[in-house]
């Protein structure tokens, strides 16, 4: 069954009833041809999901009724927050789905040192627009309760200021060959954790010391090197499974 996502104010439990608006409406009835009584997912971006009858196709939105809610749940109870120093070409595209498909909350993109992409402010937002509608597709693909957040571009500065809201971060690095992400996490009862990634090419030495300083853990991710965007993905992937739901603990 095809899954949309709605915001919880198009939603009325009272009259179970939902509406789904915008690009949505042009998929739903041109591309999967919906009709009337057809059955579709519906998310309200919160972790709840409902089991939906088309009721009504209008050129702006479609009206829908309310037949079943859904009791499972898609989200983690930890939430990861991966930051993303700026790759090049179309890598942030799989970073972004790939992160989203696993249970990542948020991925925040960061302009290192060695960030080889810099983005100007006048394509920023159309390539954020683009990137933002991949978290989306993605979001719907792998049945998340939630679309996860696209934060950025930041600067190394202002990623570390955000860190500090964390409750635990990480920091794969290369050269860390002593601890790695699985010890750094045992018996870990923190609710929110960030991990800073860096770019092709990795950390510059300073700023792995920054990150230090403000009470980050550097850890190894194994032997062998990993690319950017498949250190983004394992690292994830490790906290996720460890410490919440990835792997089958549901």
């Amino acid at each position: 069954m095809d899954r949309f996502f709605t915001p919880k104010s198009n939603i009325n439990l009272e009259q179970n009833t939902c509406v789904i608006e915008g690009e949505d409406v042009k998929h739903i009835s041109r591309v999967l041809r919906c009709r009337e009584n057809d059955k579709l997912e519906v998310c309200d971006m919160d972790n709840n999901e409902y089991i939906c009858e088309i009721k009504e196709i209008n050129k702006d939105n479609i009206l829908l009724d309310i037949i079943e809610k859904v009791n499972i749940k898609r989200e983690s109870s930890i939430k990861v927050k991966l930051y993303q120093g700026m790759p090049k070409g179309t890598k942030m595209e799989l970073i972004l789905q790939k992160l989203t498909e696993i249970g990542v909350d948020e991925i925040v993109l960061v302009q290192t040192k060695r960030s080889v992409t810099k983005i100007d402010n006048k394509k920023e937002d159309k390539k954020i627009e683009r990137w933002e509608r991949i978290i989306y597709e993605a979001a719907k693909q792998s049945k998340r309760g939630k679309i996860p957040k696209l934060t950025g571009v930041l600067t190394f500065k202002e990623a570390l200021a955000d860190m500090q809201n964390n409750d635990l971060n990480l920091c794969p690095y290369e050269n860390e060959r002593t601890i790695s992400i699985k010890e750094a996490i045992k018996d870990s009862s923190a609710n929110t954790i960030g991990i800073f990634v860096g770019p092709e090419g990795g950390f510059e030495e300073e700023e792995v010391e920054k990150i230090q300083e403000i009470d980050g853990k550097v850890v190894s991710l194994g032997p062998r090197i990993l690319r950017t965007e498949t250190a983004s993905v394992v690292a994830s992937s490790i906290v996720l499974y460890e410490l919440s739901d990835l792997g089958g603990n549901i």
